[in-house]
């Protein structure tokens, strides 16, 4: 059983930044693959980034490529994304996800998940 708690969301202007973190209860936390998803207004939630357990594998949506970095510490049971140059499109509810699987960027193959943190990008 795996815990997972976000923090850091919050208004924004364009071109600014914010980092993101997700703390995990669970002795396992280093095991799983961790994600990021995101959900706007009014559309379905959708991939951002995901790490493998050791690091050693990412992956990012095209549309945050370059713009975001995810990253994890696991003596800290903390998985963050980092996020520059932020735009209005970014704006949404954004989710920590950790997954069983050796690695994914499939919404179904995530076993829990956080309960979001909003990110507001102001123009």
């Amino acid at each position: 059983q795996v815990q997972l708690v976000e923090s850091g969301g919050g208004s924004v202007q364009a071109g600014g930044s914010l980092r993101l973190s997700c703390a995990a209860s669970g002795r396992t936390f280093s095991s799983y693959t961790m994600g990021w998803f995101r959900q706007a207004p009014g559309k379905e939630r959708e991939f951002v980034a995901a790490i493998r357990w050791s690091g050693s594998n990412t992956a990012y949506a095209n549309s945050v490529k370059g713009q975001f970095t995810i990253s994890r510490d696991n003596a800290k049971n903390t998985v963050y994304l980092q996020m520059n140059s932020l735009k209005s499109e970014d704006t949404a509810v954004y989710y920590c996800a950790a997954s069983n699987h050796w690695f994914s960027v499939i919404q179904g193959s995530y076993d829990y998940w956080g309960q979001g943190t909003q990110v507001t990008v102001s123009s």
